[in-house]
């Protein structure tokens, strides 16, 4: 069989040359080529055609995600991976949204990045242990158990940050039960308020408990 080929997208050299050093010694795959930004990983993908690229989320020009997106819209076979230091909801619904088929964190152990690189090489999605109960726990979240119809100018993150606010909850005890940075709940926060026309957390409260959130005990 032919070995997978790999693109390694990085801005570290030191992290790069390990994936390099690691692919090296397995006889299925291939480093063909890496990149320390996301214009050179778009014309290296483009060039190269690998089956897999491992894409880093934050580089200097532009990020990993949206090298992803671009990667994808002109080879859509391309299994893109992210592999990063953030395992936030936020960054792991956007590479979703991207289009990677894996996500990987930089801490885990070399056995899981072989796996993701296989699966995806063979057309299969593969997230890591802790990322997959993070996707687990975002579709069991209290969102399904909210109003659908009240504020419809609302994105679903937001009303999951409505619901906690009208449980009398903060911004950092929100942060922590949502799994995502208080700076992000803040400004969610101040979008909230200003699609609600209100203007403090008391007229946000009231209502949102008018519209029924904030009843489900959690």
């Amino acid at each position: 069989m032919n070995p997978v080929r790999v693109l390694v997208v990085d801005d570290h050299q030191l992290f790069r040359e390990g994936v390099r050093a690691l692919l090296g010694s397995l006889p299925g795959t291939l480093v063909v080529g890496e990149a320390d930004c996301g214009a050179d990983a778009i014309e290296l993908a483009r060039t190269l055609a690998p089956d897999v690229v491992l894409m880093d989320v934050q580089m200097t020009d532009m990020n990993g995600l949206e090298a992803t997106r671009r990667i994808l819209a002109a080879q859509p076979g391309v299994g893109i991976i992210v592999v990063t230091m953030f395992d936030d909801d936020e960054t792991v619904f956007a590479a979703m949204r991207a289009g990677a088929r894996g996500y990987v964190l930089k801490g885990a152990g070399q056995a899981e990045l072989v796996r993701a690189i296989e699966a995806v090489a063979r057309g299969e999605a593969l997230y890591g242990p802790r990322i997959a109960e993070r996707i687990l726990q975002f579709f069991q979240a209290s969102r399904r158990d909210m109003p659908l119809d009240a504020f419809p100018d609302l994105t679903d993150r937001e009303r999951e940050v409505l619901d906690q606010i009208a449980k009398g909850l903060g911004n950092a005890a929100i942060a922590r039960r949502l799994a995502i940075a208080e700076k992000t709940v803040r400004n969610h926060v101040s979008s909230i308020f200003s699609k609600l026309h209100v203007t403090d957390r008391a007229q946000a409260v009231v209502r949102a408990r008018e519209a029924g959130f904030g009843q489900r005990e959690t």
